[in-house]
C-alpha cells in the first residue's frame, strides 16, 4: 500500500485529505509543519508528499527543496495563493504538480494517483497483504509459488480489502467502489462474491476475509 504524507498546518484540511485518500486505499501520515514533515520523511517510507506552501518552522518551498536533496518521490504542492510567481517557486523547488485552495478532494485524489503511476508505472494496480500480492492487471493473487486466477469483480473486491487490512468495509461501500454508484442490484451480491473469494483463497493461510456482524467485511493478515 502506498503511504502519503500530508503536510499542512490546517487540521481540517489534513482530515479532509486523509478521508478521501484512505477511501481510495492509501495509507496517510500527517504533519502540522514543515519540520515535522521532514522528520517523518527521514524515518518512514513515504511514497508521495502533499505539501502546503504556508507552514510554520519550514515552509513548503524549503521542505520541497529538502525532500529533493535526498528522496525521489512525487510532490504535490497545495497553497491558498494562486499567483504565478508562487507556482514558479514551487516548480523551481522541485514540485511535480500544483493545486490551489479551495480544491476538489476528488481532483486531488486523481492527481495523487496520476503522480504515483508516473513515478512507478504499474504499481497502482498491485497491492500486497500478508505477503499475498493482488494484481489487477493479471487478475491474480500470488504467494510464493502459488497463483490463483480470479474473475474481474472478485479481484477488484480482494484488491479493495487487501489495500486496507483490518479496515471494515460495509456492503454499501464495496458496492459503490466496485459496482459503481448507479448499481441497482442487491447488496447480497457482495456476499456471493465474498463466498467465492474465500474458496479461491483457501490455498493461502496468511490472509483471511472475516465477517463483521451487522457491518460488513474486512481482510486480516495472519
Amino acid at each position: 500500500m502506498n503511504t502519503i504524507l500530508v503536510a499542512d498546518d490546517d487540521a481540517h484540511i489534513r482530515k479532509l485529505i486523509r478521508l478521501y485518500l484512505e477511501n481510495s486505499g492509501y495509507s496517510v501520515v500527517e504533519a502540522a509543519d514543515g519540520q515535522a514533515a521532514l522528520d517523518l520523511l527521514t524515518k518512514e517510507k513515504i511514497n508521495l508528499a502533499i505539501v502546503d506552501v504556508m507552514m510554520p518552522n519550514l515552509d513548503g518551498i524549503e521542505l520541497t527543496e529538502d525532500i529533493r536533496s535526498f528522496l525521489d518521490i512525487p510532490i504535490l504542492m497545495v497553497t491558498a495563493k494562486g499567483e504565478s510567481q508562487d507556482k514558479v517557486k514551487g516548480f523551481n523547488a522541485g514540485t511535480d504538480d500544483y493545486l490551489v485552495k479551495p480544491f476538489d478532494p476528488v481532483e486531488l485524489t486523481l492527481r495523487v494517483k496520476a503522480l504515483l503511476k508516473r513515478y512507478h508505472p504499474g504499481s497502482e494496480n498491485k497491492v500486497t497483504a500478508g505477503s499475498v500480492t493482488v494484481d489487477l492487471d493479471r487478475l491474480t493473487a500470488e504467494f510464493e509459488d502459488t497463483t490463483v486466477h480470479l474473475k474481474r469483480k472478485e479481484c477488484e473486491l480482494l484488491f479493495t480489502l487487501a489495500g486496507s487490512p483490518g479496515k471494515v468495509f460495509t456492503r454499501a461501500q464495496l458496492i459503490e467502489k466496485i459496482w459503481g454508484y448507479d448499481y441497482e442490484g442487491d447488496e447480497r451480491t457482495v456476499d456471493v462474491h465474498i463466498k467465492r473469494l474465500r474458496e479461491q483463497l483457501s490455498p493461502f493461510k496468511n490472509i483471511i476475509i472475516t465477517t463483521v456482524r451487522g457491518l460488513g467485511y474486512r481482510l486480516e493478515e495472519m
